[in-house]
């Protein structure tokens, strides 16, 4: 492929499938708006943000090392969420509920926890995390289903668990690497970024493989660490490579990617992003404390 050629697909991508979107910069400290040209039009500067929410209300829901905010357009913060000071503790997962409240899983209290509006845990599910994985390797991404069951991703194990509401296992599903992100789809699948597994696995209802995409399958776009994701109406996927462990600036950030694993949108910005691990896109229609987003 001449560079010339390059240049003119590269272009081709973006002009055709360009998208706005919510990122969260882990690396860089950031939760970033970025418009469909590329500009960053609303940041947050943040520790290690890890997962992040356009609200229906318009403002930003957001998770990083030490807890949790939503903050408006302009800044505002009104609701927040402070980790426990007298433990080392990591947030690495948040999501907007339908009753108001905010799921939140923590390493180092190994917990589920739901706030409230006035900042209060209105629900605590334990987690038990095997005694030799290491505090920052306990869990990853995490959701709550709208029966009330909880995936969680334990990072640190290689598996996806589901509780019922009250804590109970009802399944694990062992996946190669170290799982960062869980996504339920309509269908009943789960959609699971293997995180330095280099690979990302969607299950059936039986928790059979009915589609991967591995670490060699797409020229020019290596799966390093694959974290965040977001499944697509039109059924192509956008995943977030990160980027760490010695790959800075090697490669697309962000990937569109169709079902018979071919690009068609991407980001490189190495100059204002280090390493964006999550993302949502802010041109799919759909109220996220519903499930209407699949990410």
């Amino acid at each position: 492929m001449t560079r010339l050629f390059a240049l003119l697909l590269a272009f081709t991508l973006s002009a055709n499938a360009a998208h706005p979107f919510l990122c969260c910069d882990y690396g860089g400290g950031k939760v970033c708006v970025v418009s469909a040209e590329g500009k960053i039009e609303w940041q947050w500067d943040c520790k290690s943000p890890q997962d992040c929410w356009k609200l229906p209300n318009g403002n930003y829901l957001f998770c990083f090392v030490s807890g949790a905010l939503e903050v408006t357009p302009d800044k505002k913060i009104v609701w927040e969420y402070k980790a426990p000071m007298d433990v080392k503790v990591e947030v690495h997962a948040c999501q907007p509920l339908p009753d108001g409240n905010v799921m939140i899983v923590e390493c180092g209290t190994s917990r589920i926890i739901e706030v409230d509006r006035t900042g209060k845990i209105a629900k605590e599910i334990k987690l038990t995390a095997a005694p030799e994985i290491k505090l920052h390797n306990q869990f990853r991404g995490t959701r709550k289903l709208a029966n009330g069951h909880y995936l969680v991703c334990f990072k640190g194990e290689g598996k996806i668990v589901e509780l019922d509401g009250d804590g109970k296992v009802l399944r694990e599903i062992k996946v190669p690497g170290d799982p960062h992100e869980v996504v339920p789809l309509p269908d009943g699948h789960l959609l699971v970024t293997c995180g330095d597994g280099h690979k990302v696995i969607e299950f059936d209802a039986e928790a059979k493989s009915v589609w991967e995409l591995n670490e060699n399958d797409l020229p020019g776009n290596t799966l390093r660490l694959m974290a965040g994701c977001q499944r697509l109406p039109n059924g192509n996927t956008i995943f977030c490579v990160y980027l760490g462990h010695g790959h800075l600036g090697e490669q697309p950030q962000v990937i569109e990617v169709t079902r018979d694993k071919k690009v068609v949108w991407e980001v490189a910005d190495h100059t204002q992003f280090k390493t964006i691990n999550q993302i949502m896109l802010l041109d799919v229609p759909g109220d996220v404390t519903k499930g209407e987003i699949l990410r």
